[in-house]
């Protein structure tokens, strides 16, 4: 019994541990990180290569999910209309939102190839609680892309809450089809264009254009 406990003890203790780590990661080593680790995993999984979109999923369930602030990237996407919202509408809004970005991130997943990210100059004051990482990747036609991100600290870590491609951040392109839709059909027609949206994706899984 003693045994036992010890070892849930040194459980907890390594979990926790691994916590603070994480808490105490600055937000570019952290995306660099994560970026990594897909890669390896893209390089080594053949199930990966292969565009399975249940390992996909699980890679993003694993490495991507943990790292991002959902929550705060679904007020941003509703924008003032947030605010509006009852709680169960919230709620519901965060759940289909949540899985959109899913779809987004297993889609993105499917045509990544063995790039490689070439990460710009971090600048950022220690004491900052919300900042942008930037970097640069070739696409498979040869063209430069640039893209970045917006984090949160949060007491569990740096979060990512807004991505942006190409010099537009996803925030302001979803907040403004979001307000047009709500404009249309309040935020109860919002809900159900995502929750129709999300069963058109699951039903056609992205192809990976892995060679």
């Amino acid at each position: 019994m003693l045994k036992k406990i010890l070892s849930a003890l040194l459980a907890v203790f390594i979990i926790a541990a691994a916590n603070l780590a994480n808490a105490q990661e600055a937000p570019d080593k952290m995306v660099q990180r994560i970026s990594e680790e897909v890669m390896a995993i893209v390089r080594s999984d053949p199930a990966v290569q292969r565009g399975d979109p249940r390992k996909i999923r699980q890679v993003i369930e694993e490495k991507i999910v943990p790292n991002v602030d959902f929550d705060r990237a679904t007020a941003l996407a509703t924008g003032r209309y947030w605010r509006e919202a009852t709680q169960e509408q919230k709620t519901q809004l965060q759940t289909e939102f949540r899985a959109l970005l899913m779809h987004t991130y297993s889609g993105a997943m499917s045509q990544i190839h063995d790039q490689k990210i070439n990460y710009e100059p971090y600048r950022a004051d220690p004491a900052d609680t919300d900042v942008e990482v930037f970097a640069k990747v070739l696409n498979t036609r040869g063209e430069t892309v640039r893209f970045g991100y917006r984090l949160t600290k949060t007491p569990a870590g740096w979060k990512v809450y807004d991505v942006n491609v190409m010099g537009a951040w996803m925030g302001d392109v979803y907040r403004q089809s979001f307000a047009a839709e709500i404009q249309k059909s309040g935020i109860d027609g919002l809900i159900k264009v995502l929750a129709d949206k999300n069963k058109r994706l699951a039903a056609n899984p992205p192809q990976s254009q892995q060679r």
